[in-house]
């Protein structure tokens, strides 16, 4: 499925999301705080957009995904990253290697939920740290009755305008509407390993971003 939208991935979600897409990506990155020589998993990367700011501080961020499509439409713009193909659950890198390690709305595509925050936490050095960025649910009853209207109703169309398979971005809709919500999330991720967990709500509960780390 994500092959098949990969060219205009970027552009889709930046329409899609009323062009707020840029600015979440900028709150990973100041939740991730990247530092010079750090290393940085970007999972769930797709075409690599979402590495670019993690290696502008000096990190070296390594892309995954599982999505072979997604990737060599990302070597096609950003040659110079090291692009890898893995498997959210059963990642191919060795344990505690990672300063940091990221997911920004690919967790809620992921199968086996729990097994992915393992690996996530296997892969992350003692004294890292993980930053999930995904849809939520609106914390005000009224602004999330128009955003539900909006993902069942209207986002199928308004993808349909930029995609070429907009039935790609109505299961986005309903597996937004069918993810678990802040503290469940969080709940998760305490019982992956991961310590000190919270969360931080974007453009009102749209966007959650999770944060936790790896004991010492």
């Amino acid at each position: 499925m994500f092959d098949d939208v990969a060219a205009k991935y970027d552009l889709t979600n930046d329409v899609i999301s009323l062009g707020q897409a840029r600015r979440w990506r900028k709150e990973v990155a100041k939740a991730v705080g990247a530092r010079p020589a750090e290393k940085v998993l970007d999972l769930a990367a797709g075409t690599g957009t979402s590495s670019l700011p993690f290696a502008a501080t000096g990190a070296y961020v390594v892309p995954c995904d599982f999505s072979l499509g997604m990737l060599r439409e990302g070597k096609k713009r950003h040659a110079w990253l090291p692009l890898t193909a893995g498997d959210a659950t059963k990642l191919p890198f060795r344990d505690g290697v990672f300063d940091a390690v990221t997911i920004s709305f690919g967790l809620r595509n992921v199968q086996d939920t729990e097994g992915a925050l393992r690996e996530l936490y296997r892969v992350t050095k003692p004294g890292g740290r993980v930053v999930i960025c995904e849809f939520s649910h609106p914390t005000w009853a009224p602004f999330r009755t128009v955003y539900e209207e909006y993902l069942m109703r209207a986002l199928p169309p308004v993808a349909r305008t930029v995609c070429s398979n907009p039935d790609a971005y109505v299961y986005l809709a309903e597996s937004i509407q069918s993810w678990p919500d802040q503290p469940s999330l969080a709940g998760l991720l305490g019982k992956a390993g991961w310590s000190k967990v919270a969360w931080r709500n974007l453009t009102g509960g749209v966007v959650a971003l999770h944060r936790g780390f790896k004991d010492a």
